[in-house]
């Protein structure tokens, strides 16, 4: 099976083309946006199924980043996943930032505990802890920077994500660390949703509202 996966959840507009049956990537696009990625997602798209030497056609699955992250770009990326999958009529499968940075840090250091966690600001972290055998214990859920240092202590855990340095420090320990991006590589997607295979449709991980709100004040009163 070929899949596509997609990644708005950070700063990068990312796309690849996996085959699942031979784990190799055929194809794939990065752009380092910050903002836009509604506007760039599909020429990211089609820029990595041309790489590939593949089309729509030949897609087996739609893999997506669901968050936690940036509001608008998980959905961005969900709603693409999931408007793609109904017109291919292929499933959409969704991985969350937190488990591929995990998975991202498993692959370094096998058989040990990983807490993934990322700085949510307001001081708060969004944290997932993984056992050694990749399943998620905890989370995805907000926790607060002590709660955080706790599990990480208490777990010996290995961290990863934006907020691991922060954890340790807080912690007071030494500690393994795997990655300490904001979001994994797009290929960890594809094969986490090779794995996973097909299931519930996925929606997009929001751990807290955005920050965004509509102004009240600006609001007209009803005619009539």
């Amino acid at each position: 099976m070929k899949l596509l996966a997609i990644d708005c959840s950070a700063s990068l507009c990312a796309a690849c083309v996996y085959d699942a049956a031979a784990d190799r990537l055929l194809g794939r696009h990065v752009l380092d946006l910050g903002k836009g990625h509604a506007e760039h997602l599909l020429a990211v798209i089609d820029k990595a199924l041309a790489d590939a030497g593949v089309t729509y056609a030949d897609l087996g699955a739609i893999a997506v980043s669901t968050g936690p992250g940036s509001f608008t770009g998980i959905r961005v990326g969900v709603s693409a996943a999931r408007g793609l999958a109904l017109a291919l009529k292929i499933p959409a499968i969704g991985v969350t930032t937190l488990e591929a940075l995990a998975a991202e840090a498993a692959t370094i250091f096998p058989g040990r505990v990983v807490l993934a966690v990322l700085d949510g600001g307001r001081s708060e972290i969004h944290a997932a802890l993984f056992g050694a055998d990749g399943l998620a214990r905890h989370g995805p859920a907000i926790v607060t920077l002590s709660d955080a240092a706790l599990m990480a202590t208490e777990n010996a855990a290995v961290l990863a994500g934006t907020a691991a340095e922060t954890v340790a420090d807080a912690a007071g320990g030494v500690f393994d660390f795997g990655p300490l991006a904001a979001t994994a590589d797009i290929a960890t997607y594809a094969r986490l949703a090779a794995r996973k295979g097909p299931g519930e449709k996925p929606k997009p991980v929001y751990l807290r509202d955005a920050d965004a709100k509509p102004q009240a004040g600006f609001v007209l009163p009803r005619a009539g």
